[in-house]
């Protein structure tokens, strides 16, 4: 991961989060932000839907992205938006992802064009990767380059020139 990223330990031991099996846009993309920006010792737990407030019980874990628990979707914002709220999270670029995340996590591909692709990505990871840490893992990469481009080079275009001097 790129030594730039910020890392702001919430907790001194290490926070167990626990949300649904077969993560997809928020599931994948809060893990990101909870290790980058909240605690980098985070563990994640995917369960059955029927099993999370359950077993966040059980392994006193924190519920994630579910119905009925405090970070999750709150109106149109999704999981995402809630824990930058929660954290105080200020900066810009994790802003401008956010909007991102939000339109692909709920089908408003409006909000910000990189959306749709986001999604694309997103379910194909779904169908390329069946172990929900294999998908993480590689979903915390495309969210490093995510993140990358929210803040470094998002003015930055490429254009095809057909008169490239070879």
């Amino acid at each position: 991961m790129d030594s730039d990223l910020p890392i702001f330990a919430y907790k001194i031991c290490k926070m167990k989060w626990i949300t649904r099996e077969r993560p997809k846009i928020d599931r994948i993309a809060c893990p990101w932000l909870i290790k980058n920006f909240v605690d980098k010792e985070a563990e994640f737990i995917y369960v059955s839907t029927d099993q999370v407030k359950e077993k966040a019980t059980e392994l006193n874990a924190i519920p994630y992205d579910i119905p009925g628990v405090e970070y999750t979707h709150e109106g149109e914002y999704c999981t995402f938006d809630t824990i930058i709220k929660k954290h105080n999270l200020t900066d810009h670029a994790l802003h401008d992802l956010a909007v991102i995340v939000r339109g692909a996590d709920t089908d408003r591909f409006d909000i910000a064009k990189q959306s749709a692709g986001l999604w694309a990505i997103s379910a194909g990871l779904s169908h390329n990767y069946k172990n929900d840490f294999e998908m993480l893992e590689i979903g915390m990469k495309i969210y490093d380059a995510l993140y990358s481009w929210a803040k470094y080079v998002q003015g930055e275009r490429h254009n095809w020139n057909p008169n490239l001097a070879v």
